[in-house]
């Protein structure tokens, strides 16, 4: 399980924050003593194999009982906390609430990024984090108030996985709880935290997989995710040609932060402003950047819609839709599949909700004369789409409110190029939304497919012979993925899949990204640092 989270974790901060790194990678070098839930230490410092704690000067506490410990919230902490609560009784995102928190109190860069670190890798290693409590909590876990059970996950993220001191970590915990909840659960926090430090995150791991020869349950406690989803992403390597020996590193990729991704819309955008204050190129696909992190919204760039907060994943797929070599249609110098002439095409973005893909499609039509439709089924995402689109020329794009599965129906053929991002269980974006991992079941992935396939059947149908059907998911699950392609291929003989792989190179900078597999391609975090975005794109023939 990922220790460093955004690595801004608590240099410098207040209250004693600041200290050497705690072993936070769930694949560090020391092994457990086998003291279960905090017994006492060692006097000689070594472990049951004779190897060095060294922990000693990191593991001290404050004597003072909790009644004479802290009794304000630090406010960093307290922004985690209600994400941590919005979250779990509100069914809220984290992603979507934690800018907002960080705002409402005044966060400063250090704080920010503080907070962010403990909301976000509080949420990733819920799972193991809670195997740890379990064993250190008199009752089970589901009897406790879930806001203490949040305030006990924050400090055991602290303790295990930041740059915080275990005092810190300790006091600042308790303080919150007594500020937030009440005095009541100060001892029991206090209680369990100790045992907690007790053991490093490795010694912890050593713990709960000792004897354990299930290799999905290791992997589970070690890299905090549901066993259904570590079989399903290691039946998921495999069927995109990966060896499934890649599961390990797919499971800690998507615990690591990932790096913001920028796109400055072509021929509207720059990013030289972007670049100014700290971003990096981007290495993978042309108009994009990696961000240095901080407050985006403060340029002016980004505000104004310019310059977009996009996955380089999404850029790609996007960029491939536009560039196929429509049947019927070449341009000079095209021998390898690739379009560069669209005057007059009517392009779709069939999910359009809430408008990254769209934005970025409708610049490129922009440039080549073609013009967009975007379609969202919600009235308050649609309204999202049109303020992404709201930087590209008014002429060039329309928003339609509707359902998806109508568009065939209602527009037969009327499109060259379509594009329909299905709703999907989003297994591809576990790093940039931290709750879902634990929010989502088997059972969603039955749930989702005759929807996919019901959007999939009408893009089909919008489209005219000749173009072509990007179906893109962000998830490499093969239900969601293959077997949704496979299923309308059958249905049909007018239909053809496109090397995806080689149509993904053409638009990349690097050329050869290695993703095409039988026909499709997928993307991944381990591999291409994106997200793990799948794309076929299927022909209806002339």
């Amino acid at each position: 399980m990922s220790g460093s989270g955004d690595n801004q974790g608590g240099r410098g901060r207040t209250g004693g924050d600041s200290g050497g790194q705690r072993g936070g990678s769930g694949g560090g070098s020391q092994r457990g003593s086998g003291r279960g839930n905090g017994g006492p230490r060692d006097s000689s410092n070594r472990n049951a194999k004779g190897r060095e704690r060294n922990r000693a000067a990191q593991r001290s506490f404050t004597d003072s009982a909790p009644s004479q410990r802290t009794r304000r919230a630090d406010p960093a902490r307290l922004v985690a906390f209600e994400v941590l609560r919005a979250v779990a009784a509100e069914d809220a995102y984290a992603n979507l609430v934690l800018p907002a928190r960080i705002r409402h109190h005044g966060l400063d860069k250090r704080d920010a990024g503080f907070a962010t670190e403990l909301s976000y890798g509080a949420l990733r290693g819920q799972g193991t984090y809670d195997a740890i409590l379990a064993r250190c909590v008199d009752r089970p876990l589901d009897q406790l108030d879930p806001a203490i059970l949040d305030a006990l996950r924050l400090g055991v993220h602290q303790l295990l996985a930041m740059r915080v001191p275990a005092h810190a970590a300790l006091d600042q915990t308790v303080g919150l709880a007594r500020a937030v909840i009440g005095a009541g659960p100060s001892a029991l926090i206090n209680a369990v935290l100790r045992k907690v430090a007790a053991n490093t995150l490795e010694e912890w791991l050593e713990l709960l997989t000792g004897g354990e020869t299930d290799e999905t349950k290791v992997a589970s406690l070690r890299h905090a995710h549901p066993e259904w989803i570590v079989r399903a992403m290691r039946q998921s390597l495999v069927a995109h040609g990966r060896p499934a020996s890649e599961i390990n590193d797919l499971l800690e990729a998507d615990n690591a932060a990932p790096v913001v991704n920028l796109v400055a819309l072509p021929g509207i955008g720059s990013l030289d402003e972007a670049l100014e204050n700290g971003a990096a190129p981007g290495e993978l696909v042309e108009g994009s950047a990696l961000s240095s992190g901080g407050d985006l919204g403060r340029l002016a760039s980004v505000r104004e819609g310019s310059t977009r907060v996009q996955d380089v994943g999404s850029q790609l797929v996007a960029r491939a839709m536009a560039a196929v070599n429509l049947a019927g249609r070449r341009s000079a110098g095209d021998a390898d599949g690739v379009d560069t002439k669209h005057d007059g095409e009517a392009w779709l973005d069939l999910c359009a909700g809430p408008g990254g893909k769209a934005a970025l499609l409708g610049a490129l039509a922009s440039q080549r004369g073609a013009t967009l439709l975007a379609n969202e089924p919600a009235p308050h995402r649609a309204k999202l789409v049109s303020q992404a689109l709201s930087a590209v020329p008014r002429d060039t794009w329309q928003v339609r409110t509707g359902d998806g599965r109508d568009v065939g129906t209602e527009k037969p053929e009327a499109f060259d190029r379509v594009l329909v991002d299905v709703p999907c269980s989003g297994l591809g974006a576990l790093r940039r939304r931290p709750e879902s991992r634990w929010r989502r079941t088997p059972k969603d992935l039955a749930d989702l497919g005759p929807l996919q396939r019901e959007l999939l059947k009408s893009a089909l149908a919008a489209v005219r012979p000749g173009g072509v059907v990007a179906y893109v998911t962000c998830s490499p699950h093969p239900a969601e993925t293959t077997a949704v392609v496979a299923d309308a291929l059958r249905k049909r003989d007018d239909l053809e899949l496109l090397e995806a792989g080689q149509i993904l190179d053409s638009v990349s900078l690097t050329g050869n990204l290695g993703a095409g597999h039988e026909s499709t391609a997928q993307l991944w975090p381990h591999v291409h640092g994106t997200d793990a975005m799948f794309l076929a794109l299927i022909r209806k023939k002339p």
